[in-house]
């Protein structure tokens, strides 16, 4: 069940607003619960979570343009939240309710539910235009081993902002914490995306672009490659 409302909030600020001495921001709110999907034979039945309403949040906006960092909200469950972060600005909060009132309105399940500023929402560009290649794509897999403490966004960016011109995509598709890694560490896998809209790559090019990324991780980081 998805459950999206829009509202009014009331914050206290020095001067000016429709009422006196308060702002009252448009808010878009949404409440999420039950199964993540329909019942069917294809995927197991399994509840909602964060990660399914992440993704809802980050479908309103152009891809990337959104960071969601920890935080601690009175209505939201301790560990579960996260404030929504558009060009580094608070646009939001989204998160598992919290026990306590899971529990005073017999909800069962707690339900993930978020609240963006609809401003921002409504702000959104629409996507534009790129050219799409006629040439293939090349794919390549690196595995980087980390500290357990260094987060995907940090890394990702630092990835993105070295990364070479024929690099279209670098996206996050395994965590691995466990046997063969030394206490304190994990290893985080990327799938990087290569391709040229003239022509095609060569293999020494594409070596090239994921040395450089690993490069990059490595003096940053001290990241190693994953054996």
């Amino acid at each position: 069940v998805r459950v999206f409302e829009i509202g009014r909030a009331f914050r206290k600020r020095a001067e000016g607003g429709v009422v006196p001495g308060f702002e009252q921001p448009l808010l878009l709110g949404g409440l999420c619960a039950g199964a993540a999907a329909p019942e069917q034979w294809g995927l197991p039945a399994r509840p909602v979570d964060f990660f399914d309403v992440k993704g809802d949040v980050e479908a309103l906006f152009p891809p990337d343009a959104l960071r969601f960092e920890k935080t601690a909200h009175p209505a939201l469950h301790p560990g579960r939240a996260a404030a929504v972060l558009q060009d580094g600005r608070r646009i939001g909060s989204i998160g598992e309710l919290h026990p306590r009132w899971a529990q005073k309105y017999e909800l069962g399940a707690a339900p993930v539910v978020f609240e963006l500023d609809l401003d921002a929402v409504l702000a959104t560009p629409m996507p534009e235009f790129r050219e799409v290649s006629r040439f293939p794509a090349v794919v390549r897999d690196i595995a980087l081993v980390v500290p357990q403490d260094l987060s995907v966004r940090a890394l990702r960016d630092t990835l993105e902002a070295r990364a070479p011109a024929i690099v279209r995509d670098v996206r996050l598709f395994d965590l691995y914490q466990g046997k063969g890694l030394e206490p304190g560490q994990k290893s985080l896998a990327f799938r990087v995306v290569m391709q040229d809209t003239s022509r095609t790559l060569e293999d020494r090019e594409v070596e090239a672009a994921v040395q450089a990324l690993v490069e990059a991780a490595r003096r940053e980081f001290g990241a190693g490659l994953r054996g």
